[in-house]
C-alpha cells in the first residue's frame, strides 16, 4: 500500500497517509467524528523524499502492513525548515466541502514595472505584509541570517491589491475584502513616503479561512540560501472552465 508523506501548512505539520492527494484533502475538508474539519493547504512531497524520511519514522512497519491510516503525523515543529524545497512536489488548495484543486511548481517571472504588493504568509509565521519587493526578493529578504530578524523558510501567497497595487490613494476598490482598507492605505503610504522601508506589517495574525479567490499570481516557499519555489494559480478562464468545480466550491464556501 502506498505511503504519501504530506506538508500541512495550517497548522504546520509532517503527516504519512495512505490516502492520495485528492482523497486527502477531502478527508481533511470533511473531516470524521473523531477530528475536526474544514478548509486545507498542504504539500505533497516527492515519494523518493517520503521513502527516504518513513525509514527513520518508528511506526514505519505499521504504516505499511497495518489498515489503512488516513493521517500519522510525524511532525509538529520546525517541519518546513526542515524540508528541502526540491522535495516538495505539489501544492493543494482544499476547500471547505473538499473539493481540491492542485497546483504544480511554475516559471516565475517578477512584474515588468514597479508595484506595491500584499502577502500572506502560512508557515512558520502567519503575519499579512505589504511590501515593495517582489516575492522572490521578498522571500530573500526575510531568509536573509545577515538582518536582524529572519526565518529559516517561509510558505506565503500573494494577494489582490487591484488599484492599490499602483497608488494607495486609488478609489474603486471596496471589493477588496479585507479588514480595514484604511490601514491598509496607511501601510502603502508608509512605505512610499520612506525610501529605506521595504516591508511593513498589515495584520500580526491569519484571522480567517483563505480567501482563494484574493490570490494573486500564486503561492511561494522559500528556504535560506536562495531556494525558492512559485506555484501558480490558474488563470480566471481556467478557474471558471477547466477548473469549474473547484472554483464554484472555493466561492460557495466564502474562501
Amino acid at each position: 500500500m502506498t505511503i504519501y508523506l504530506y506538508l500541512s501548512l495550517i497548522p504546520e505539520a509532517l503527516v504519512a497517509s495512505h490516502l492520495p492527494p485528492e482523497e486527502y484533502g477531502s478527508y481533511l475538508a470533511l473531516g470524521s467524528k473523531k477530528r475536526s474539519h474544514g478548509q486545507a493547504l498542504f504539500f505533497k512531497l516527492a515519494d523518493s523524499y517520503a521513502q527516504q524520511k518513513l525509514e527513520s519514522f518508528p511506526g514505519i512497519a505499521e504504516l505499511r502492513n497495518g489498515r489503512l491510516r488516513r493521517s500519522a503525523y510525524l511532525g509538529i515543529h520546525r517541519v518546513l525548515e526542515t524540508t528541502p524545497i526540491d522535495a516538495i512536489e505539489s501544492l493543494h488548495l482544499t476547500s471547505n466541502d473538499g473539493h481540491v484543486l492542485t497546483l504544480l511548481p511554475g516559471q516565475y517571472e517578477p512584474d515588468p514595472a514597479p508595484r506595491f504588493h500584499l502577502y500572506q504568509e502560512f508557515c512558520p509565521v502567519t503575519p499579512r505584509v505589504a511590501s515593495l519587493l517582489e516575492a522572490r526578493d521578498f522571500a530573500a529578504a526575510i531568509t536573509d541570517t545577515t538582518q536582524p530578524v529572519s526565518l529559516p523558510a517561509l510558505a506565503f501567497a500573494e494577494l489582490i491589491l487591484d488599484r492599490l497595487g499602483d497608488d494607495p490613494e486609488a478609489n474603486g476598490v471596496d471589493n477588496l475584502p479585507y479588514g480595514s482598507l484604511e490601514h491598509l492605505r496607511d501601510c502603502l503610504r508608509e512605505l512610499r513616503a520612506k525610501p529605506g522601508k521595504s516591508s511593513k506589517l498589515v495584520v500580526r495574525h491569519l484571522e480567517q479561512d483563505v480567501l482563494f479567490r484574493t490570490i494573486r499570481r500564486g503561492f511561494f516557499v522559500a528556504a535560506q540560501g536562495g531556494a525558492f519555489r512559485y506555484f501558480p494559480m490558474p488563470s480566471k478562464d481556467e478557474l471558471e472552465t477547466t477548473y469549474y468545480s473547484w472554483w464554484r466550491s472555493a466561492l460557495r464556501s466564502g474562501v
